[in-house]
């Protein structure tokens, strides 16, 4: 596919060096280079026009999404034929490109081709480690992409860009669009791009888990009686071992003594999850589901009281 034309859409908020080695590693591998900013106070728009992109400032009266920036971005775009979306704490890897239009040629039904994302500091906390080991996902035909990803242009716009109301999780929402209009989503075996997630802080992470659950409930709420299920089994394991279960221990223990040893079901559950990926992942994705159910919670709670946001925000 030489000479496919792609434009690249970056988005960020106060992003530092970190948005300056984005942009640096698009720099003339793309026809247009796009950064949409998002009230940042840290000179990042003014860096990125010196970079050579063409800067786009949202306007924050209104509720901000990462899916509206990108809509902004694909709004400026002038038809190219594939465009690469790119989070702005994120720095595309060399060949990558050549990598994922070798792959639109060999999966000619292909809308969207992801790679490895990488942590480009997993030792830094446990919780960079725990990003890292999330995005090494399987190779081959997928459901869903992340935030970063090349993309053919004109079945986005076709599908009609992100949902610019989801808070989080408008990758995946934007992917079963596209599949249902035909459309593949396929992760390569290639490095995509080096990702600084800088989760330093329990406080981090578990507010990133909340979000998740957040993202699970919204998504199930419209697609999870469709056939494709759309997150209904993350939206039941978050509800089951994140409430219904903690409560139904707290009360048997009230009841009897002797039932508190129901509450033995959690360090069982970490220690089956931990055979296939590690003592921590085990003990964090358990840990996370209380999290995902403050998420799921707090969504059913908005949507009840007929409110798009309370408790969660999007960064």
């Amino acid at each position: 596919m030489a000479g496919a034309v792609i434009d690249a859409i970056v988005i960020g908020r106060n992003e530092g060096a970190r948005l300056i080695a984005c942009l640096r590693a698009l720099r003339g591998q793309v026809r247009r280079l796009v950064y949409v900013d998002s009230g940042s106070s840290d000179g990042s728009a003014e860096a990125a026009r010196r970079l050579g992109a063409d800067v786009i400032a949202l306007d924050m009266s209104l509720v901000f999404t990462a899916a509206r920036a990108r809509n902004a971005g694909l709004a400026e775009l002038d038809a190219p034929e594939f465009v690469q979306f790119v989070d702005g704490d994120c720095e595309v890897q060399p060949g990558w490109f050549e990598a994922a239009l070798a792959g639109f040629a060999a999966h000619p039904a292909a809308v969207v081709i992801c790679g490895r994302r990488r942590e480009r500091f997993p030792q830094a906390s446990i919780y960079n480690g725990l990003a890292d080991r999330e995005w090494d996902t399987g190779v081959g035909q997928a459901l869903a992409c992340g935030g970063d990803a090349l993309m053919r242009f004109q079945a986005v716009q076709a599908a009609g860009g992100y949902d610019a109301d989801l808070i989080a999780g408008e990758e995946p929402e934007l992917c079963l669009r596209l599949r249902r209009a035909g459309g593949e989503i396929w992760r390569i075996d290639a490095e995509m791009t080096l990702h600084d997630a800088a989760l330093l802080r329990f406080a981090q992470w578990w507010r990133r888990s909340v979000r998740a659950g957040y993202a699970f409930a919204e998504g199930a709420a419209r697609y999870g009686a469709s056939a494709e299920r759309h997150w209904a089994l993350e939206v039941r394991r978050a509800i089951l071992w994140g409430m219904v279960l903690p409560l139904t221990v707290i009360g048997a223990g009230l009841l009897h003594p002797l039932a508190w040893v129901l509450a033995l079901i959690y360090p069982l559950q970490v220690l089956r999850l931990a055979r296939r990926s590690g003592l921590v992942w085990g003990f964090f994705s358990v840990v996370g589901k209380f999290a995902e159910a403050v998420g799921v919670m707090s969504y059913w709670i908005n949507r009840a009281r007929g409110r798009r946001r309370g408790l969660i925000e999007y960064k």
